[in-house]
């Protein structure tokens, strides 16, 4: 069942769209995840983890940009989840977008697929 939100921060610049496969929440971003939208994706993101939500799948194959301050909620949310025994699988990174993952030395760190859909089958396993 997919179950289909769409939310927008008040500059605009980050849409979070939610579809829910199974135990598994499918978060695609577009736009920008940087010091004025990070705050709200992960205020956002540490609620779905608190609600018990920790198979998590990140979609960033619409994402244009990604700061340190996005990095940042990335790996917070990764370290949360993996203390609640989920697991985060991130899919569809852009060139530009896995090279500040790679140069961050986060690609090491987490699991990232090319597909979303492999990205929501390892998430459910």
């Amino acid at each position: 069942m997919n179950d289909a939100n769409l939310n927008e921060n008040n500059d605009r610049s980050l849409i979070m769209m939610k579809e829910t496969h199974g135990e598994v929440m499918l978060i695609s971003l577009a736009g920008k995840l940087d010091s004025m939208t990070a705050q709200t994706f992960e205020q956002d993101l540490l609620g779905q983890i608190a609600q018990g939500r920790v198979r998590l799948v990140i979609d960033f194959s619409q994402l244009n940009y990604i700061s340190s301050a996005g990095l940042r909620v990335i790996l917070m949310a990764a370290k949360r989840i993996k203390v609640a025994s989920g697991k985060l699988v991130l899919s569809g990174m852009q060139t530009h977008i896995r090279e500040v993952f790679e140069i961050s030395g986060f690609l090491t760190i987490l699991n990232v697929l090319d597909g979303t859909n492999a990205a929501i089958a390892a998430a459910g396993q």
